[in-house]
């Protein structure tokens, strides 16, 4: 079933050709692990375990890690209405809505499908935003799991997770145990942390650059179904002014999971590092809404765009 979010070809063409890229990186890397290694089938069993527990259990790990609980309609009333109207307008299944007691303002979708999806907003951004602002922020989200993109980037980082874990791994077994090991198997794991580094390397770019990208696409979707950009621009402005306010160690957490926020739980604007950022600028974001505004002749976004 389609929903009613506007469908965008960009996206689509963008989450192919990476998923196709990193695939061609997905097999060069077992490829390489078998050959180093001499055990396919210590290598398949182990990636194929890994892969099945992340996208199955993708949901369950986000909100466990971001302390999130799924809440019922007594709870939240008014959330669960917010929801209830989107899905509603936009025609698509409704997700499971859970909370985080954080006080940092943010929100995510996760889940392998829309039919299995759920959406988490803090209680940070409860208490700061007015319900034309909720809405937008959920729309925007809402989007994520319509065009599966959710999905699309729990896949994409995948490899990138596997061959970080094997760089850790390989460093650690060398500085505590590289004393014991003859010269081959050193060489060995020396050669399988070089692999394992440069395709974390390289899919770490694929990802971010496909991220950045959802991100846009995800803010032009809310904003046509709304109908009101400005609102959106609005707690974009708030959430990303009180994430700077929030201090950095309350932050490290979250940073991990900052491809699936709303906005990125870093509390500042990206310099030269924006082009490794999982999330546009707030410029570039603004920019966009108010272009949309003008599109929809509704008064333009808050906040100052180049």
């Amino acid at each position: 079933m389609r929903s009613r979010f506007r469908s965008d070809r960009g996206l689509t063409v963008r989450m192919t050709v990476t998923l196709f890229l990193l695939g061609l990186l997905y097999v060069g890397f077992v490829v390489a692990l078998i050959v180093l290694l001499k055990s396919w089938l210590l290598v398949v069993v182990l990636i194929a375990a890994m892969f099945v527990a992340q996208f199955w259990f993708s949901d369950r790990i986000a909100l466990f890690a971001m302390r999130g609980r799924v809440v019922e309609r007594e709870e939240y009333p008014e959330l669960h209405a917010v929801v209830d109207r989107l899905c509603a307008l936009s025609d698509m299944p409704r997700p499971v809505v859970a909370v985080s007691t954080m006080d940092m303002p943010n929100a995510f979708a996760t889940g392998r499908s829309p039919r299995k999806a759920v959406v988490c907003v803090t209680t940070g951004l409860l208490d700061r935003l007015d319900p034309a602002e909720l809405e937008g922020v959920l729309a925007h989200e809402l989007s994520h799991v319509a065009h599966k993109d959710v999905a699309v980037i729990t896949v994409a980082s995948f490899l990138g997770v596997i061959a970080g874990l094997i760089v850790r791994f390989a460093f650690y077994s060398q500085v505590f145990g590289g004393g014991r090991r003859d010269q081959n198997t050193a060489a060995v794991f020396a050669a399988v942390m070089g692999v394992s580094a440069a395709v974390y390397a390289l899919s770490f770019l694929l990802i971010r650059s496909l991220s950045r990208y959802r991100e846009l696409a995800a803010d032009r979707a809310a904003a046509l179904l709304t109908g009101r950009p400005s609102a959106l621009a609005s707690a974009l402005v708030k959430v990303s002014g009180d994430i700077a306010r929030i201090p950095t160690e309350d932050l490290r957490t979250a940073q991990a999971f900052n491809a699936f926020y709303f906005t990125p739980a870093t509390g500042r604007e990206p310099g030269i590092e924006r082009f490794f950022s999982t999330h546009p600028s707030l410029e570039q974001r603004l920019g966009r809404l108010e272009r949309i505004s003008a599109e929809l002749g509704e008064p333009a976004a808050p906040g100052k765009a180049g």
